[in-house]
């Protein structure tokens, strides 16, 4: 097991010196940050000198690399264009978003998961065929559409929940943000729930489990669950750092301050330092998710071994 873990811990370096080397080529070397900077003004050449040199941008883009990466492990990962440190704007956008990112979970899980078993158990009945066409309207319905739609009749019409959220952001005016940020996961997760139940009915251990006589709740839980979720967490690991990332959407819709607003006022502005500091993180987050995920296997499921 130590081994394992070691070994993956390895195998994540070149992962993340490859993902992070190719996002700051892509903002440092395709744009121009000093021009970025001034906007529409010609900056002073004196001053655009001065900055070039303080970013040693006149320096190749490997050596800018290894200044960068040297600097971020000590705590600084530059300033923003507003004179923002991009410490400071991860110390306030990250609990944020985390926050909705946790409600989103919590939606993927219960009720994934809760219709992912119903519709298995219960495949070719109309209520298999009901949830089945549910999800694939949601699924096929862009978030941004979902998201007007819902904060109009929920936060609008209906005034159960604010239609934004407020910038302290606490976990009450996230659960509609969330659902929304969760509703195309919680239709995969429902899907892949669904399917793997339903392959597992027929699996000779479930026969072994029913002819000697079990509980139906502890077939259900103990045998075919336990084995039926390891897709479901493997998928649901992996979106936690496509969620953190992907919620620009839902985060503008809702003027939820957090990564994703970041983010795209980062990129509107070609903010290169917030762009990359951001990023790097959420490169992070998305290697350390689907780390913990390999390791929940063999808790979900003995026969595994580490190799």
């Amino acid at each position: 097991m130590g081994r394992y873990v070691i070994r993956r811990l390895l195998q994540m370096i070149p992962v993340f010196i490859g993902s992070t080397f190719l996002i700051f080529f892509m903002v440092y070397a395709l744009g121009d940050p000093v021009a970025a900077l001034f906007g529409d003004r010609a900056p002073d050449p004196a001053t655009a000198a001065q900055i070039r040199a303080d970013l040693h941008l006149n320096d190749p883009l490997w050596k800018q690399y290894l200044i960068y990466m040297r600097n971020i492990f000590t705590g600084d990962f530059g300033t923003a264009f507003n004179g923002q440190s991009v410490l400071s704007l991860m110390g306030s956008a990250f609990p944020v978003t985390i926050r909705l990112t946790v409600v989103a979970i919590i939606f993927e899980i219960v009720i994934g998961i809760a219709l992912g078993v119903l519709t298995g158990m219960k495949r070719g009945k109309p209520v298999d065929t009901g949830v089945l066409l549910l999800t694939l309207v949601v699924i096929s319905v862009p978030t941004f559409v979902t998201g007007y739609v819902l904060q109009y009749l929920f936060g609008v019409q209906l005034g159960w929940t604010s239609p934004s959220v407020s910038p302290e952001a606490p976990f009450d005016e996230l659960i509609l943000p969330g659902l929304v940020l969760a509703l195309v996961s919680l239709a995969y997760v429902t899907r892949l729930t669904r399917t793997s139940i339903a392959e597992n009915t027929r699996a000779d251990y479930l026969r072994t489990a029913v002819a000697k006589g079990l509980p139906r709740h502890r077939i259900i839980i103990r045998h075919l669950l336990r084995n039926s979720l390891i897709p479901v967490v493997t998928f649901i690991g992996t979106d936690i750092g496509f969620l953190m990332g992907g919620a620009i959407v839902t985060e503008r819709i809702f003027n939820i301050h957090g990564v994703g607003f970041q983010l795209y006022q980062g990129i509107l502005r070609n903010n290169a330092p917030t762009v990359v500091g951001f990023v790097t993180i959420l490169v992070l987050v998305f290697l350390i998710a689907n780390l913990l995920v390999d390791l929940l296997y063999a808790v979900l499921d003995p026969r595994i071994r580490y190799a």
